[in-house]
């Protein structure tokens, strides 16, 4: 099963590397949801996050295996 992808590329600036961990409000601009809808999806565990220190970062590829397994369950259904 191939991964779909989330484009992440508006999120970077002229030559910078491409993010390896996002922001919340990154993560849900790239899924196109709201912040709290982003942080309910955190909160039942269905878009993996991380906490480092006090901030909550979500991986970069996060996003599009989301998209992946909700396609994959819809797709069986």
């Amino acid at each position: 099963m191939s991964i779909a992808t989330v484009d992440i590329t508006p999120l970077t600036e002229a030559g910078d590397p491409p993010p390896v961990l996002l922001t919340v409000e990154e993560a849900a601009r790239c899924l196109r949801i709201g912040r709290t809808t982003c942080y309910a999806l955190i909160r039942t565990g269905e878009l993996e996050s991380l906490t480092i220190g006090g901030l909550r970062r979500v991986p970069a590829d996060a996003p599009a295996a989301y998209l992946a397994r909700r396609r994959a369950e819809q797709r069986a259904a």
